[in-house]
C-alpha cells in the first residue's frame, strides 16, 4: 500500500498542476490545515530535480501568504475561528498567560516555527491574536519558511537522485521516520 501511495505521490509531482496543488497546501497549512506542504514538495523535487528552486519559492510565497490569512484570523476571528483550531491543537488553557510571553519572543517564535516540523498556523494565529508587528511576522514568516524550503530544495537538487534511491529502496523506513517526526511536532504542540 506504501509503494502504491508513493508512485500515486511520484505521479502526482510531475503532474502540470502540481505547482498550484503545492502552493494551496503551503497557503492552507500556514493557516488552517494540519499537514505540512513538505510531503509535497520534496517528491515534486525528487521527480523534477531541476525545478527545485522554483517549487521552493512558491511554498515560501504560498506559505508567507497563508501565514498572513492565519494571523488575520487571529486578529480579526479569534473567537470563531482561532480558538476552535488552537483547541483542536489542545492548546487554549495556556492562551492568556502565553500571550505577554509570546509578544516577548515573537521573533523566535515564528522563526522557530517555520523553519521546523512544529505546526505553523499555530504561531501565525497566535501572532495575530496577541497583536506581534505585523511588519516583524512578515519578516520572520519569509526568513524562516524560504530557509526550510529553499534549504530542502538544494538539498535535494544536489542529492536528488541518491536521496530519491535510498528512499525507494528503504519506503518502510522512511515512511516510519516521517510519522515519528509528524507526531513528535503535534506532541510538541500539545504539551507546549
Amino acid at each position: 500500500m506504501i509503494r502504491t501511495l508513493y508512485d500515486w505521490t511520484m505521479s502526482l509531482a510531475a503532474h502540470p498542476r502540481a505547482m498550484w496543488a503545492l502552493a494551496l497546501v503551503a497557503f492552507v497549512e500556514a493557516s488552517i490545515f494540519p499537514i505540512p506542504p513538505d510531503v509535497l514538495m520534496i517528491t515534486m523535487i525528487i521527480a523534477t530535480p531541476t525545478r527545485a528552486f522554483r517549487i521552493a519559492a512558491i511554498a515560501t510565497v504560498a506559505s508567507v501568504l497563508g501565514g498572513l490569512a492565519g494571523y488575520a484570523i487571529g486578529a480579526l476571528a479569534y473567537d470563531t475561528l482561532g480558538a476552535p483550531i488552537l483547541e483542536s491543537l489542545g492548546k487554549t488553557d495556556s492562551m492568556a498567560e502565553f500571550n505577554q510571553r509570546f509578544n516577548d519572543a515573537g521573533f523566535w517564535a515564528v522563526l522557530i516555527a517555520g523553519l521546523t516540523p512544529f505546526p505553523f498556523k499555530v504561531i501565525t494565529i497566535m501572532s495575530g491574536w496577541t497583536g506581534m508587528p505585523l511588519a516583524t511576522f512578515i519578516t520572520t514568516a519569509i526568513v524562516a519558511r524560504a530557509g526550510r524550503f529553499f534549504l530542502v530544495a538544494w538539498l535535494l537538487h544536489r542529492y536528488g537522485a541518491p536521496i530519491r534511491d535510498f528512499i525507494e529502496r528503504r519506503l518502510g523506513l522512511v515512511t516510519i521516520v516521517f510519522v515519528v517526526v509528524l507526531a513528535a511536532g503535534f506532541y510538541a504542540v500539545r504539551f507546549m
